[in-house]
């Protein structure tokens, strides 16, 4: 990965039903909408850098299935990616956003005045906050696709929009392939860190490229505002801290973000964004607002509860391990957050999970005193 575009004219001397890939046992969205006719007819176009159908859909080729999500199965290579293949990927984002259709505008919203509450999330139970997104410069490929060149050039913007950040987001860059080994043992204790990806859904996205070539960490003198730059997405923008101020977190979150945008903007660099998808990422689940936020909160007695499940999924919200995606909670500590990215504004999703946490809280302290929480399930948001 990628493949050039002569690769794709090589493939052309098969049949289409000789090239389709064996799907009959995977379970993600691309393999849900994919037929043999919509691939025979996708499958000689290209976006105008050369990203095609099979560098699209190569990822969810080659994982039928994770064991606690369901995976979206394809990547894009290019903002362009979106609207040349949208016969496939119009299906899996309504798919994978709840029936967010190919006619509905997204709508953004990065005023933290707007958001109710979160200050007040219990830090007995609430032991961390954060929020994060993804942003990608206009008119560079995206990760699976990239080249040496342009990973280079996104990392070097990057430095001078960051170098440009004052007051409390004042902070330094440190390159991975530059780093000392006292440097990354104290981001790996700072859990900032990230490493060069083992995920087969990345390795067979072509994510993982040259590593660590143009990658790094920037991150505030304070360690509360963190920017991945060319990992998953060419930026990841992360508020966090310790304790269950979601409104401070989501504050510096909304600020910092703004006036990154504001300096790339100054290097005649804009992100890519449009009416329909929001921002535009890699990952079709983390279009619009690519937001995650989350806590990490314990929860021994609730998650142990029948309800859990369905108490989660009325308040649109998703559990993790405290260790990522691929991983089990530990000692009843969760990681839980909002489980949508388009169709709702950013603070929408952060008020979700305000509220949707304050609500958890409660029931665990319902059932820490022995009593029901029949009366505390939620409606369906």
């Amino acid at each position: 990965m990628p493949f050039g575009n002569s690769h794709n004219q090589v493939k052309m001397r098969f049949s289409s039903d000789e090239e389709f890939p064996d799907l009959r046992a995977h379970n993600n969205h691309m393999a849900k909408v994919l037929t043999p006719d919509m691939y025979a007819r996708l499958r000689d176009k290209e976006t105008p850098s050369g990203f095609t159908l099979d560098d699209v859909i190569q990822t969810g080729v080659d994982n039928p299935g994770h064991p606690f999500i369901m995976t979206v199965g394809c990547v894009a290579g290019d903002e362009e990616t979106y609207e040349v293949f949208k016969d496939l990927l119009d299906p899996v984002i309504e798919d994978r956003h709840g029936g967010y259709k190919p006619t509905d505008k997204h709508k953004t919203d990065l005023n933290p005045e707007n958001l109710q509450g979160g200050d007040d999330l219990d830090p007995n139970y609430v032991l961390s906050s954060r929020v994060r997104t993804g942003r990608s410069i206009r008119g560079f490929c995206l990760p699976p696709h990239c080249s040496r060149g342009e990973r280079r050039a996104i990392e070097q913007l990057s430095i001078q929009a960051l170098d440009s950040l004052e007051g409390d987001l004042k902070g330094k860059y440190y390159a991975l392939k530059n780093m000392t080994d006292e440097e990354q043992q104290q981001l790996i204790d700072d859990h900032f860190l990230f490493d060069k990806p083992v995920s087969p859904l990345l390795l067979s996205s072509g994510m993982a490229r040259d590593w660590p070539d143009g990658r790094g960490i920037w991150h505030n003198d304070n360690k509360t505002f963190l920017v991945w730059v060319n990992e998953e997405d060419h930026l990841r923008v992360i508020s966090m801290q310790k304790g269950g101020n979601m409104r401070e977190v989501f504050n510096r979150f909304c600020t910092g973000l703004t006036k990154i945008e504001e300096l790339f903007k100054e290097q005649g660099h804009e992100f890519m964004w449009n009416e329909h998808l929001g921002y535009v990422l890699t990952c079709p689940s983390n279009l619009g607002t690519g937001l995650r936020a989350g806590v990490h909160v314990k929860l021994p007695n609730l998650s142990k509860h029948e309800k859990f499940g369905e108490v989660l999924k009325r308040l649109r919200l998703q559990k993790r391990g405290t260790g990522g995606v691929d991983t089990a909670a530990v000692g009843g500590v969760f990681d839980i957050s909002n489980a949508d990215r388009l169709g709702f504004s950013e603070v929408e999703l952060v008020q979700m999970v305000v509220d949707g946490v304050n609500l958890l809280v409660s029931m665990e302290k319902c059932l820490e005193a022995g009593e029901g929480i029949d009366d505390l399930m939620p409606e369906q948001k």
